[in-house]
């Protein structure tokens, strides 16, 4: 055993299937153990031990069996580092975006327009088309989520709705939009990583992404009419609550006009919210003069507002819960889980253990079904191991371009079966970059919104559905085995 510790062999060997596989049942067993020994609210607190201890673990089996070298493990640092460590400062930005909104009047105007306007039956559907219209605009479902989704979450809360049915939602709205945008970065990746015309790649995913978005809205449209708008009657006493503290002005709205323009005009993201928070802070000075003494005694404790809670006693418990920023502070243990997620899906890249188990699973696939069905479940596997949706595109297109190929199946289907199976899903995973931050944002636990998804749960499956029954699906050769079974 010594020997297997301290040999100076410098060949590098693939670990075992059962030692790649082991890390990932180990995180995945602590926490099943999690939720049911305690509760979903508990995954953030908890994830980032098991993170690492799963990466340590995964360490430990590569140094047995002799799979990496510190050069092995530097390549996979710097892969999962290039794609994970932009999420740190948005989500800086975010938390600052979230809080300038409240103080500045933007939130609490949409929450009272939309009081006002939206009818509680149809709420969950509205969200969902709205948000999805914002994305396919924006072409980023993080920015649509941290504006215009925390007004949902909001208005959806006093007409009564459970906030995991109004995360998912607004969730499902804004991946679809980001999914079907040309100007979305996941799109790009898929379509490129696969060989595919970014156009082309867009109108095939509408074969699985309609059908899934209108099976969506039937849901939220049913859960509407059989909740019955029930918290109408709190709606009277949130508004006279928020007339009250704030000053509802059409001028607020300027401030997402001007984030939504932005990121129409192709910014980048980090720019775009950092134009917004500036925007949304200046809002707290000029629409919103009556709060300053509450919150600071000179314009220099603007870092102090951003960076702690602030807190609102306006009379109306729900309210105080609404209007209550948590600053930085707040988003302190999401970026450490990102950063935990980083180091797993580095220590699974450089001890070849990803390899290992994508080599397996790839080596005998010949027919259409048993081809599309695993790419699905490697794309949640890759979002589970690498915790990050660009990397997991980048792999998996890289993993079976040459089995689609041989199979006689086209680029295309790859490619959209690759973003059905990790662009949409990488939100449900609780570890996963995407997953962390819409759960920070929204306020709700990852496990708690997962299955009020509707949209992103149903996009895998139509993309099985597709590829069983051949719908639209040619092959590039005559001879190909393009048998579904």
């Amino acid at each position: 055993m010594a020997n297997l510790f301290f040999s100076k062999d410098k060949v590098l060997r693939s670990p075992s299937l059962a030692a790649s596989v082991l890390p990932i049942v180990f995180l995945l067993v602590m926490l099943a153990g999690i939720i049911i020994c305690g509760s979903a609210d508990l995954i953030n607190t908890y994830s980032p031990a098991i993170l690492l201890s799963a990466a340590a673990l995964s360490l430990l089996l590569g140094r047995i069996s002799h799979s990496y070298s510190a050069r092995a493990l530097a390549v996979g640092l710097r892969r999962s580092a290039v794609q994970i460590l932009p999420a740190v400062p948005m989500l800086l930005f975010i938390s600052m975006v979230a809080t300038t909104w409240m103080l500045s009047g933007v939130v609490p105007t949409l929450i009272d327009y939309g009081l006002r306007v939206i009818s509680p039956t149809f709420f969950l559907a509205i969200a969902c088309a709205v948000c999805a219209a914002v994305s396919v605009l924006t072409g980023s479902s993080w920015s649509t989520i941290a504006t215009i989704g925390v007004a949902f979450m909001g208005i959806g809360t006093v007409m009564g709705y459970s906030a995991p049915w109004v995360a998912g939602a607004i969730i499902s709205g804004a991946y679809f939009g980001d999914k079907m945008s040309p100007l979305s970065d996941t799109t790009v990746v898929a379509s490129s990583a696969c060989g595919v015309d970014l156009f082309r790649h867009i109108r095939y995913m509408m074969l699985t992404s309609a059908p899934a978005m209108c099976v969506a809205l039937a849901v939220y449209t049913a859960v509407g009419l059989l909740s019955g708008g029930a918290g109408q009657a709190s709606a009277h006493e949130i508004t006279t609550a928020l007339r009250s503290t704030f000053n509802i002005t059409p001028l607020a709205l300027i401030v997402p006009a001007i984030t939504i323009t932005l990121l129409a005009l192709r910014v980048p993201t980090l720019w775009v919210l950092a134009a917004s928070a500036t925007t949304g802070a200046a809002g707290i000075y000029l629409l919103q003069p009556q709060l300053l003494p509450q919150l600071w005694n000179g314009p220099a404790e603007l870092a102090r507002v951003l960076w702690s809670e602030t807190q609102f006693s306006t009379g109306s418990e729900l309210l105080d819960s609404l209007a209550t920023t948590s600053g930085i502070t707040g988003m302190l243990p999401t970026i450490a889980l990102v950063l935990s997620a980083m180091t797993f899906g580095a220590a699974m890249l450089g001890t070849g253990m990803i390899a290992t188990i994508t080599r397996t699973i790839t080596r005998r696939l010949t027919r259409r079904g048993s081809i599309v069905g695993t790419t699905v479940a490697s794309g949640l596997f890759l979002n589970s191991c690498t915790a990050d949706q660009y990397l997991s595109l980048i792999i998996g297109g890289n993993m079976y371009r040459n089995v689609y190929r041989r199979a006689g199946l086209e680029p295309r289907l790859l490619s959209r079966t690759m973003e059905d199976s990790v662009s949409v899903t990488s939100v449900l995973i609780p570890w996963n970059s995407c997953g962390v931050t819409q759960s920070a944002v929204l306020g709700v636990a990852t496990v708690a919104y997962l299955p009020c998804c509707i949209f992103n749960l149903m996009s895998p499956l139509m993309s099985l559905l597709m590829a069983y029954t051949g719908f639209k699906i040619r092959s590039t050769r005559a001879s190909a085995p393009a048998m579904a079974h």
